[in-house]
């Protein structure tokens, strides 16, 4: 059984389901499976993004037009 398939059966159980908080017990679960994005990241990208943090922070900043005319 493929992954597509298997989700569709999965969801066919769900709907049948009346039971609430057992409802609410999968979706926490579910909930509580997402991925972080930032866990996605490499090392190096997660520096990036914290570096450029720290600069907005301290007020440096750069119009998005400027930016785009630098760029091109």
């Amino acid at each position: 059984m493929n992954i597509q398939t298997s989700k569709i059966e999965l969801v066919k159980m769900i709907l049948n389901i009346e039971n609430h908080k057992f409802i609410a017990k999968i979706t926490e679960f579910i909930q509580k499976e997402k991925v972080d994005f930032w866990n996605e990241l490499t090392l190096s990208e997660q520096k990036e993004i914290e570096k450029g943090i720290k600069e907005l922070n301290k007020g440096k900043r750069v119009e998005f037009n400027d930016f785009l005319k630098k760029i091109s």
